[in-house]
């Protein structure tokens, strides 16, 4: 990893100026972490004032401004790349070597975006759609610069599933037999529809870059600059301090409430996980199983409403199902799962003997929501403004507006005009990784279109699973593990929404749960070993090793593979009368407890053989969408619950006596 250093979070802490490590990156919040080229005098002032612009860009365009989307996007992508190319060296063993060289290719991206600007309505309005040479010559100049800004910022992945996505349709399908055959779409024709039309890279993934996802982002950036960081960790503290496992505890919370307005597992890990990875690791818990502990609960930030991450937005706009319907049914699910998370820390802290914090060590709650209560005001009006039918990005700024207000209402926290401005940079900086990858990937879904792989793909995966849905979830999970070890979280969901959604409908199950179900298991990509983004910025707070980290966080996240499979039996996302939700969630929930006690083999005490097989029927038993079988499967872990506390009891008694 290039850095894994805390987060800064409170107002003061920034000071009046912008910090090195901010410009070295140390608040991303993107999908990846990488090496950044370190900017001084001019060049950085420069780049301070191009993220600043890019903000109030965004924030125009999304309210006030009029602009067709193909604009707005290629605006967007200009912003993005010049970006990419200031904060992105070449090379990574010597950022500060190639910087001409990015001089070039910042200027190209300028062009790039301008020239659809220019003739994009020649192009269709006087042209009729016919293309010319010129415009065949900046296409060919747009995607490689694309190709080579996402590589930067995120790696060799996406560029390489880019270019061989490319050639699929170019050439290569023609020499694969089978289904897979595709006679190929000529280069011109091809370089039309990626670049001078919204089907490949100012598609509907950079629609959603270019709205939802800046401005959540930046929504995000202003909330963490206003000192909501450290009221969210004191509360935790304040909730969870004086239980056993307090500190795991602390995380689990902590990083279920930053996630839920940073929307990004990375950013979450090293934000929450400077506090309470260390405070784990004081009362005992091993640095591996520590750093596990933030990085699945950081997972999870991303399941949680009110803004979860960018596949949320993707998922609204490409079903046409509301945002705010999304969160609704999330939300549930995700409490669900930091239950998981957290059932895996309690039994953790009893197998160890843990004990709770100290008192000193413990905040007041009334206190710290007396001090800290204000930051919850602009998350609740833009849930509000969500459920009174404005749209996200409108309900998105007016969240920031209100955060600069409540931020006067006490003296600690007010954000001054340049508070504002560095707010708006950090914004811009958070933006530009998951920005490209998502841009990059409308070159995918292009593709797709054009070659109708996504219907056969899913062909596949029906033929597969013998038309089985219990089967073809267990494809689509494993097709999840395998890309997230190489995809980020949102590109992940992208693919497997494209080529196995439709087959996950096509057997019954509605849009929404079909999506739900790809976007939860895409999250694996942040705790999926050998490439766990989440799990090796922990591993570089906690000082353990990045693999054992990661097959901790790997183990804690099991909630992640479980959950899902209620989305297609039981009406968990509210598809079905409102108490049998509720009855679903309570029996599952315990489930969730039960396949954590099997799977330990400890519950007050360790378990004995034959009591650790009755509670993994009584897990079967719990999930089970039949009630006969959630009653059975509750009488049986109940006496086991209860046979374990009487022989606790008899046990303190002969020791008293």
């Amino acid at each position: 990893m290039a850095h894994s250093f805390p987060m800064v979070m409170t107002r003061r802490s920034f000071g009046q100026q912008v910090k090195k490590e901010e410009i070295k990156g140390l608040e991303d919040k993107g999908e990846v972490t990488t090496i950044f080229r370190e900017l001084s005098g001019k060049w950085k002032l420069l780049v301070y004032i191009i993220g600043i612009a890019a903000s109030i860009f965004h924030i125009w365009v999304n309210t006030i401004g009029v602009m067709p989307g193909i604009y707005r996007n290629a605006v967007h992508l200009g912003f993005i790349l010049v970006l990419v190319f200031f904060f992105y060296p070449t090379f990574k063993k010597k950022p500060q070597k190639g910087f001409g060289v990015d001089i070039f290719f910042i200027l190209l991206a300028c062009t790039v975006a301008v020239y659809i600007l220019l003739f994009e309505e020649e192009l269709h309005l006087e042209r009729a759609s016919v293309p010319i040479m010129r415009d065949y010559i900046f296409a060919a100049i747009a995607i490689p610069l694309l190709l080579i800004g996402t590589y930067r910022a995120a790696g060799p992945i996406i560029p390489v599933l880019s270019l061989i996505f490319l050639a699929y349709a170019l050439f290569l399908g023609k020499y694969i037999p089978g289904s897979f055959h595709y006679r190929g779409v000529a280069l011109g024709r091809l370089l039309y529809r990626m670049y001078l039309t919204d089907e490949g890279m100012f598609g509907i993934v950079c629609t959603v870059s270019a709205t939802y996802v800046y401005l959540f982002i930046l929504f995000g950036a202003f909330l963490l600059k206003s000192g909501a960081g450290e009221f969210i960790i004191k509360l935790a503290q304040a909730l969870t301090g004086r239980r056993v496992g307090g500190p795991a505890k602390i995380a689990v919370i902590s990083s279920g409430f930053m996630g839920s307005v940073s929307g990004s597992a990375v950013a979450n890990t090293v934000a929450t996980g400077s506090f309470t990875i260390p405070l784990m690791k004081r009362i005992g818990y091993r640095p591996a199983f520590a750093g596990g502990v933030e990085a699945a609960a950081s997972t999870g930030g991303q399941l949680m409403p009110p803004i979860m991450g960018a596949g949320a937005f993707i998922m609204s706009q490409w079903t046409g199902i509301s945002y705010l319907k999304i969160i609704g049914v999330a939300a549930i699910p995700a409490v669900m799962y930091f239950l998981s998370v957290g059932y895996f820390v309690h039994i953790e802290a009893l197998k160890m003997g843990m004990k709770p914090m100290s008192k000193e060590e413990i905040p007041d709650l009334k206190e710290v929501l007396k001090e800290g209560a204000i930051f919850l005001i602009p998350v609740v009006l833009l849930v509000l403004l969500l459920v009174r039918g404005f749209t996200p990005t409108y309900a998105a700024c007016i969240g920031m507006l209100s955060i600069v207000m409540v931020s006067w209402f006490r003296k600690e926290t007010r954000m001054g005009l340049r508070d504002i401005l560095d707010a708006l940079y950090i914004g811009a900086r958070n933006s530009v990784s998951t920005a490209a990858i998502l841009i990059c990937a409308g070159i995918i879904i292009g593709i797709v279109g054009i070659t109708g792989v996504g219907v056969t793909f899913s062909g596949m995966i029906i033929e597969l699973s013998g038309g089985h849905l219990f089967w073809a979830i267990i494809l689509v999970m494993l097709a999840s593990l395998v890309l997230g070890m190489g995809l980020p979280v949102t590109a992940s969901y992208i693919f497997l929404a494209v080529l196995a959604g439709p087959a996950l409908q096509q057997m019954g199950i509605s849009l929404l749960a079909a999506h739900m179900i790809i976007f939860w298991y895409s999250q694996d990509a942040n705790v999926t070993p050998p490439v766990c983004l989440a799990a090796y910025s922990a591993s570089g707070i906690a000082g353990s090793k990045p693999m054992e980290t990661g097959f901790a966080a790997w183990k804690l996240a099991k909630g992640l593979y479980i959950i899902p499979f209620l989305f297609a039996y039981t009406p968990l996302l509210f598809e079905g009368p409102v108490h049998e939700v509720l009855i679903t969630a309570v029996s599952a929930s315990l489930g969730l407890l039960a396949f954590t006690v099997a799977m330990e083999g400890h519950f007050t005490r360790r378990l004995f053989l034959w009591e650790r097989g009755l509670v993994g029927l009584a897990t079967f038993g719990l999930f089970w969408p039949h009630t006969t079988f959630r009653i059975l499967g509750f009488l049986i872990f109940g006496s086991i619950y209860v046979t374990q506390k009487l022989a606790a009891r008899r046990g303190a008694l002969r020791t008293a006596g």
